[in-house]
């Protein structure tokens, strides 16, 4: 009987879980171990719940000596025990440097075939490229039990905008947002991202009323599930929402694309908004073409699939790899961020 493998969740943010969880379902079903560890005073450290087996620290970490580390993140502690798996925390947005080797990963878990392709192009060696799905996406596809808590009788609008400060909408739309809460026969729901300021927090909060409310979770898919049309500007989350073949609004896109409707000005708002809730048959099957590149699996499955890329790297190991970069600078500052300077 081969020995019980055992996996450990690097995590900082709070949307890590929603990728996680449902990989840590399948290590259960498989017969695994796993457990997490979120560095102190994390963002994350709040959305954990009482029966998650939470490693303390970095001794902890290194006792339970897990056979791979998962992070949506782009980097990880080199230190910490196991192969090192990227599984992603979104789709390609159009932002700097989402390509990249960083020579981190033994694995990299890719959603669909753009990205496969892109990272396969760049791959020197130190890695290995695996088309998976996105386990995150897996929910999806089967209806939320939450997703009840949030419908309208009304069009539902979810707005969850990028924290960039280059990138968000968040100030610019803040007025017409509020005009059309007020206006328009549309319901409101506002997620803004774990690292949105508390000023922009405190802005979306002070308009909330019977047509518009503020949200605080870290589960998005019922979100998304429930909402008739998304409103975002230059993040991955249009790309998610889309793949239930809805339409979705951006403000001033990064990298605006034929099956999104893009707005360069707040005053555009509405129209695009009412023109997404109507949408027309000619801009579904625009959707429909992207979603089949970014992401084909609609079987629930993704989280298997990954499970297996990962299990099969455990057992070949890595010694066909080649030696990845010393990125010393980079790994100092993971040191010093955990306060760990043992070998």
């Amino acid at each position: 009987m081969s020995q019980k493998k055992k996996y450990l969740f690097y995590v900082t943010l709070s949307y890590s879980f929603s990728i996680l969880r449902p990989i840590a379902e399948q290590i259960v079903k498989n017969g695994g171990e796993y457990a997490w560890y979120i560095p102190p005073g994390s963002e994350a450290e709040a959305f954990l719940l009482p029966e998650d087996h939470n490693l303390p620290d970095i001794d902890s970490v290194m006792a339970f000596n897990a056979d791979a580390l998962l992070a949506p993140g782009n980097y990880v502690p080199d230190f910490f025990p196991g192969i090192k798996v990227q599984v992603f925390h979104g789709f390609d947005s159009g932002k700097k440097n989402k390509f990249n080797i960083r020579g981190f990963f033994d694995l990299y878990c890719t959603q669909g075939a753009n990205i496969t392709k892109a990272f396969n192009a760049i791959n020197d060696g130190t890695c290995e490229i695996v088309e998976t799905g996105w386990a995150k996406l897996d929910a999806l596809f089967t209806e939320h039990p939450n997703k009840a808590n949030y419908i309208s009788d009304k069009p539902l609008v979810l707005y969850t905008p990028t924290f960039s400060p280059k990138l968000r909408s968040s100030y610019a739309l803040l007025p017409e947002i509020e005009r059309l809460s007020k206006t328009k026969d549309w319901q409101w729901l506002v997620k803004l991202h774990p690292k949105a300021t508390k000023e922009e927090a405190d802005m979306y909060k002070a308009i909330q009323s019977d047509n518009l409310t503020f949200i605080e979770t870290a589960d998005l898919i019922p979100l998304l599930q429930a909402a008739d049309v998304l409103l975002s500007d230059t993040s991955s989350i249009l790309a998610e929402f889309a793949l239930q073949d809805k339409p979705v609004v951006a403000m001033n896109n990064r990298r605006p694309e034929s099956w999104m409707i893009n707005i360069n000005q707040a005053q555009e708002l509405e129209q695009a908004l009412a023109s997404a809730l109507n949408v027309s048959p000619e801009q579904r099957a625009l959707i429909q073409a992207h979603c089949n590149a970014i992401h084909p699996y609609k079987d629930g499955q993704s989280a298997a699939r990954t499970l297996t890329a990962i299990d099969s790297l455990i057992e070949r190991g890595t010694s066909h790899l080649k030696r990845k970069p010393l990125n010393l600078i980079r790994r100092f500052k993971i040191r010093k961020a955990l306060n760990y300077w043992r070998l």
